[in-house]
């Protein structure tokens, strides 16, 4: 790997982590030696790149520090194609269309040789799935989500009972037979997942949940990694 490029990657990994990382794992992920993660570590901050911390404690990149936009590597320009055209053929109306504008676009900045990376990606996904269409708009769930708004849903399950709910959605799942609402039901005093199809009729209240958003979501992800979700 060039140098040039290695430092790239050291930003990029410094940008993506949280907490401070040392440079063994630096020189692990990029496969170099942790001796040349250190020098690389001193010529970003020759070159007056925001990075803090020291050997054998780890580094951190202050905020506010960013690249220049979409210097994609091969990786992450097929990653990035890949991600759009599962999105294009699982999502929503409104999240497809964005996919393909989100392609076009990258594709209309990065660097000639790097076009075909986007327009005839290697990485492929398979079809969308043929499923039944959402009776609920799911760009006005993702503005409840983010506002952590309330939602009264008026839900029929799969024996065609319908029951009435009041919800704290935390996030839309799209998966590949269908795409369901995550939510705290406070009927059930727990989560559930509500299948947009079979939602009657969703009203956004003007009331807001306890809890933070990220909060409640970041408690439905550890229920969902658990497999109790």
């Amino acid at each position: 790997m060039r140098r040039a490029d290695r430092l790239f990657q050291i930003v990029q990994i410094l940008r993506r982590e949280r907490r401070p990382i040392t440079a063994e794992a630096i020189a692990i992920e990029i496969e170099t030696s942790k001796r040349s993660v250190y020098r690389d570590i001193a010529a970003l901050m020759g070159q007056r790149v925001p990075v803090r911390g020291e050997a054998g404690i780890g580094y951190v990149l202050d905020d506010g520090y960013d690249l220049p936009p979409l210097m994609l590597t091969s990786e992450e320009a097929e990653a990035a194609a890949l991600g759009a055209q599962w999105v294009e053929g699982h999502g929503d109306p409104a999240l497809a269309r964005a996919a393909r504008d989100l392609l076009a676009k990258i594709a209309a900045v990065v660097p000639n040789d790097m076009v075909p990376r986007i327009t005839d990606a290697v990485a492929r996904t398979t079809p969308g799935w043929r499923i039944a269409p959402d009776s609920v708009d799911a760009g006005r769930l993702r503005t409840a989500i983010r506002s952590g708004s309330k939602i009264r849903l008026s839900y029929r399950d799969e024996q065609g009972r319908v029951s009435e709910r009041i919800v704290w959605p935390v996030a839309i799942g799209y998966l590949d037979a269908a795409r369901l609402l995550a939510a705290w039901c406070e009927l059930r005093e727990d989560f559930r997942s509500f299948r947009l199809d079979r939602i009657v009729a969703a009203d956004i209240l003007d009331q807001t949940y306890p809890p933070r958003p990220a909060a409640l979501r970041a408690q439905w992800l550890a229920r969902f990694r658990d497999g109790a979700a």
